[in-house]
């Protein structure tokens, strides 16, 4: 691994087969692992060990994986935290659910334990470039949005972006692979605490797309739940 200080991962399961699997093999790789199989002990773990990543059941007995990522969703320290769904429930409905209540990617049982670590090393490595790299000046192609400045740039070009427009595109990319609901955006973007017209998201990614031109096709529909701006390395990583 790349970096001096390992990166931390938590595994909330509730059975030790899978948790010793994960644990063992995450290790190999040189993460440093804390694991839970009490759900009702995930977030005060998540508060003090402080995971650059969580890998998070969903059928639980008392509290189900889902709640345990809305609470981290809301959570101030924990709600940027990449989370990955690991769970039996493959069903498309139950992908959109996932996405909807904030996972950063959802892997079905019985899964491939390189395919999984894949994923993990493909997530951790763009927020950690995020991080790094990304504060000042957002690059994905040829689309060039600098923060300081608040200008983007694309293919060279200056282009012009409302206020709201820049705050769109800047959550979609700092964000990158990640999907947005509409509702998600609402909140980050227009700040809006209850769900209001969620065709106010539709209309400003149009304008966005059109402003963007042939750069456009980063900014990706996710039928059923919203939208992201595409992470073609780790796609290519993990198919």
């Amino acid at each position: 691994m790349s970096d001096h200080k390992p990166k931390k991962i938590l595994i909330v399961d509730d059975e030790p087969d899978v948790v010793d699997l994960l644990t063992y093999h995450l290790r190999s790789k040189g993460y440093q692992v804390e694991s839970v199989l009490d759900p009702n002990s995930s977030i005060g773990s998540a508060r003090s060990f402080s995971p650059d990543l969580v890998i998070l059941d969903i059928m639980m007995p008392d509290l189900n994986g889902i709640q345990i990522c809305r609470i981290m969703r809301a959570d101030p320290k924990l709600k940027n935290v990449p989370i990955v769904f690991l769970t039996a429930k493959g069903e498309e409905t139950d992908r959109i659910v996932g996405f909807e209540n904030g996972c950063d990617d959802y892997i079905c049982k019985p899964f491939s334990i390189k395919e999984l670590t894949l994923r993990v090393q493909s997530i951790l490595h763009r927020t950690s470039q995020r991080t790094a790299d990304d504060v000042k000046r957002l690059q994905i192609g040829q689309i060039i949005l600098d923060i300081e400045c608040h200008q983007l740039t694309v293919e060279g070009r200056p282009i012009e972006l409302t206020a709201t427009e820049f705050k769109l595109l800047r959550v979609l990319m700092e964000r990158r692979g990640r999907v947005h609901t509409r509702e998600h955006l609402l909140i980050n973007v227009w700040n809006y605490e209850t769900e209001i017209e969620t065709r106010t998201v539709d209309t400003h990614i149009r304008r966005l797309r059109e402003k963007l031109g042939a750069e456009a096709d980063w900014i990706e529909t996710v039928r059923g739940v919203g939208y992201r701006m595409a992470d073609r390395k780790a796609e290519a990583c993990s198919t």
